[in-house]
């Protein structure tokens, strides 16, 4: 069956006009979510969806991908649609999409290239481009077979003999070439990104990576917490670079939020293995934010998609909290959602209203503030630029000065913050105010109260059966009197 729209059929010239193809096997329950998402695809790339051509089989046409009866339905809508491009929701194999190609004569792709499309209109930096263009030549490089089948004539006959595969050698080899320069190129950006990532971690700064499904919310949540201005629209793939923020909490000082890519249904392993660079700064975080579409009735198919891609990444043993986003569409409260032990499970907020940011940042903060420990410094009185560094590095929680000039700082720090200050040139672990040694001797001081209250008991008590003890005859000596008084009445 198919599914036209008049009114998207009269649009400006300008845009290419584009029918879906879709084929439902025996998974029926995200029919019409998964029927959405295709046609935003297509939007985001720029064209206008007027129509889609929808079979029921439960496995696809080995030559055609679609039965020779849809086949003939889809270019009879083609012819009257006027359609210039025929997307496929599938990845389909290159001898299907040349043979459908041929049956409809009109231009057809499929959802990888779809999606490298966008990715490739999206990408604004220099790395961001040479991460699609390599995923594009290795998918290009696939669909070469059988593209110059009007070279391969070896008839005689002067003028009559061609190359055969010559051509097709020539765009293998040079595709070929790109290909490693690209990724020689990569590899350098590579470097370079893994020198910045080792000087963050030289510095004590922490790091929250916002992920999630495509047009979650994600970069409007990353605008209202760091005040950015990150394009935020409602399309796909509306943010492709990684975009860093500084935010300051309290109690907790600076950290980076990271805006990421959004993830997305099938997404092309080629795309997650040339943007590997770039999502390796998810592995490496401190804490996950998982930007969950609360007005999806998909939502746990699409955090199913998200698990598997953060599995696939190394990510999965970061830790995370859901944040279930647009909470204003769906008329749901703001709150934190716990699970039966008291362990945080979810959080609902509005990115766009607002509504639920200020928990979401006490959740953020109490995360961070669970592993952090009170230790003392005593710095010297000529140690005064460690003592800024350590101002604008920690939480100082107390200071006071000595007779002799020296500074003694009560700091709430994190056990990687405490490796960080050992390694500093200019701290000396001597500064280090005996923690450890003073909690022992509170404890001995506890032990010492508690055994010097025992021992006043003791002596109390021991003295009290000692006066007894010696009036024992003088007791004895009453109680025999009293006897006799007894038995001579």
């Amino acid at each position: 069956m198919f599914q036209f729209d008049e009114g998207s059929a009269r649009v400006d010239s300008d845009l290419e006009l584009a029918v879906i193809v879709r084929q439902i096997g025996q998974r029926r329950n995200s029919e019409q979510d998964d029927l959405e998402e295709i046609c935003l695809l297509v939007e985001s790339a720029g064209a206008k969806v007027v129509g889609s051509v929808i079979s029921r089989r439960k496995t696809p046409h080995c030559a055609t991908f679609l039965g020779r009866g849809k086949v003939e339905e889809l270019r009879q809508f083609v012819i009257a649609t006027d359609a210039s491009v025929v997307v496929v929701d599938y990845g389909i194999t290159p001898i299907q999409e040349r043979n459908l190609q041929q049956s409809v004569s009109c231009r057809v792709i499929d959802r990888t290239r779809l999606i490298l499309d966008i990715f490739a209109r999206r990408a604004s930096t220099r790395e961001g481009k040479l991460q699609v263009e390599l995923a594009q030549l290795k998918h290009l490089s696939t669909r070469l077979v059988r593209g110059w089948t009007h070279l391969e004539r070896q008839k005689g006959g002067i003028g009559l003999r061609g190359p055969g595969e010559t051509q097709l050698e020539v765009d293998r080899r040079l595709i070929g070439g790109r290909i490693k320069r690209l990724e020689k190129n990569l590899d350098k950006i590579e470097v370079q990104r893994e020198l910045r990532r080792k000087s963050r971690k030289k510095v004590p700064i922490l790091t929250v990576a916002l992920v999630g499904y495509t047009n979650a919310g994600k970069s409007t949540l990353f605008n209202r917490l760091c005040n950015a201005n990150v394009l935020s629209e409602d399309m796909l793939f509306s943010t492709l670079d990684t975009t860093m923020r500084r935010l300051e909490l309290p109690g907790v000082g600076a950290v980076i939020l990271s805006d990421t890519v959004g993830f997305i249904r099938d997404l092309p392993h080629g795309l997650i293995t040339a943007f590997h660079a770039t999502l390796e700064e998810v592995s490496s975080a401190s804490l996950l934010l998982h930007v969950i579409d609360s007005s999806s009735e998909n939502s746990l198919e699409r955090i199913q998609n998200v698990e598997s891609v953060l599995c696939e990444i190394g990510a999965d043993e970061v830790p995370r909290v859901q944040v279930y986003n647009k909470i204003d569409l769906i008329d749901a409260e703001s709150g934190l959602r716990r699970e039966m032990n008291g362990e945080l499970s979810r959080i609902w907020l509005s990115a766009r209203t607002g509504d639920g940011i200020e928990q979401l940042l006490e959740v953020i903060v109490s995360f961070f503030q669970d592993d952090h420990l009170f230790r003392s410094i005593c710095l010297p009185p000529q140690a005064g630029r460690l003592r800024s560094v350590i101002y604008s590095k920690f939480e100082v929680v107390s200071e006071r000065f000595t007779d002799s000039g020296e500074t003694v700082m009560e700091l709430s720090i994190s056990p990687n913050d405490i490796g960080w200050l050992n390694s500093c040139r200019e701290f000396d672990e001597n500064y280090w105010c005996a923690e450890k040694a003073s909690a022992v001797d509170w404890t001995g001081h506890r032990l010492q109260c508690f055994a010097g209250v025992s021992l006043i008991f003791v002596q109390y008590y021991s003295y009290n059966w000692f006066e007894i003890w010696r009036a024992r005859p003088q007791i004895s000596r009453v109680e025999s009197e009293k006897q006799s008084d007894f038995f001579a009445a």
